[in-house]
């Protein structure tokens, strides 16, 4: 007899199923590193343990034998966010998060998120609305969510919506078939402005994993903190904490060979750098930093062209997510490839809208309104926020 069976447990118990995880984002329909054990672990630099709830799905077809399904992370809200009610939010930390969506197995996707969508209505001690901020609206990880929520009489409420760069390669894909394609007429200008920072110098792309890409996160920290970023306190060195989270989710990712820091040099100097964090076959970009005196080479296109030339020339991961937040203009980059984000909420069961609803819409039409302000003839266009 087969089954699933959801499990509530706290982030100690959940740093032990690092091999389970790895196992489940192999066969995951959307790998999704920011529910993995080593976020989770480092995620309890900035939020309180017994704030974090993580449900695992387990499928069971045989006596003492269990295989994780499923896997939700979220925290305890409280807050102006949640409209003052008790709330769970996911991403346990969306400074730098990509998604809010659980990490389900692909061939019992349907059955562990009805499972865990049942688990959260029979909870009498956990609250009935989830924040989600980070919700990709497309793919079948959203679909199955869509459906289980549906079944369990919840129901999904979007808020802000963007579209997101990312990269989907196809089979038989080279730089130039994939940049004609995702550049489409400003092919030819961009690769004239890539092709022309090495008449600047000698050009090199590194690529870093596991010890190696974390023994170069200071050259990257440092790089950041060099720009407006450090001279507005906003850059992560200039923070303690969030330094300490990237520190620390860095070293538990590259224990897993699962970082990666990709640089690109002119004349040996750093001219910018990316982080990234791996899941299953799916690559996510953290963090860009770039030599700000540099900013006539373009420096970050310049990178990203650098790096869809490293994957290309070799197994391309099957998905890459830029992080791209909301507002950032997704034609600064080279990855053709659009994903619909949104700001969503869901209420577990039947109900009405609550407070976090109320304030999600009171959000959305006050930067509604900012911006409109701020577009009026005679000023200038909103900025985009990174």
């Amino acid at each position: 007899m087969t089954s699933i069976v959801v499990r509530r447990i706290g982030p100690a118990a959940y740093a032990e199923l690092g091999p389970a995880f790895a196992e489940l984002a192999h066969h995951a329909l959307e790998p999704n590193p920011h529910m993995a054990p080593a976020a989770v672990r480092a995620a309890t630099l900035l939020v309180p343990e017994d704030e974090i709830i993580v449900l695992c799905a387990w499928f069971s077809e045989a006596l003492d034998f269990e295989r994780l399904v499923g896997v939700w992370a979220f925290r305890r809200e409280q807050g102006w966010r949640s409209g003052f009610a008790g709330a769970l939010a996911s991403p346990l930390v969306p400074l730098y998060e990509v998604s809010s969506l659980p990490v389900l197995d692909h061939d019992h996707a349907a059955e562990s998120a009805r499972a865990l969508m049942r688990y959260l209505l029979a909870s009498r001690d956990l609250p009935h609305v989830l924040l989600l901020p980070l919700l990709p609206l497309d793919g079948p990880c959203y679909a199955a969510l869509s459906e289980a929520s549906r079944q369990t009489g919840s129901r999904i409420s979007i808020y802000e919506r963007w579209s997101r760069p990312v990269m989907i390669p196809q089979p038989g894909d080279d730089m130039e078939r994939y940049l004609r394609r995702s550049l489409g007429s400003s092919y030819k200008k961009r690769m004239q402005q890539f092709r022309a920072v090495a008449k600047h110098g000698a050009l090199t792309f590194r690529r870093s994993r596991g010890r190696a890409a974390l023994d170069a996160l200071d050259t990257f920290l440092t790089l950041e903190a060099s720009g407006w970023k450090g001279a507005a306190g906003t850059a992560i060195a200039c923070l303690p904490t969030d330094a300490a989270y990237i520190r620390r989710m860095a070293e538990l990712f590259a224990g897993a060979d699962a970082l990666q820091m990709d640089t690109l040099l002119l004349d040996g100097q750093v001219l910018a750098m990316g982080l990234l964090v791996e899941s299953g076959d799916r690559r996510h970009f953290l963090k860009i930093a770039y030599d700000e005196a540099q900013a006539r080479h373009s420096p970050g296109r310049t990178l990203t062209i650098a790096m869809l030339q490293a994957d290309l020339a070799g197994t391309p991961p099957a998905f890459f997510d830029s992080g791209a937040g909301e507002g950032v203009d997704a034609g600064t980059y080279a990855w053709g490839e659009r994903r619909e984000m949104a700001n969503a909420i869901i209420r577990i069961g039947p109900g009405r809208p609550g407070a976090a609803q109320f304030a999600a819409l009171g959000r959305m039409w006050l930067r509604r309104l900012r911006e409109a302000a701020r577009a009026r003839p005679g000023q200038a266009s909103p900025s985009k926020r990174s």
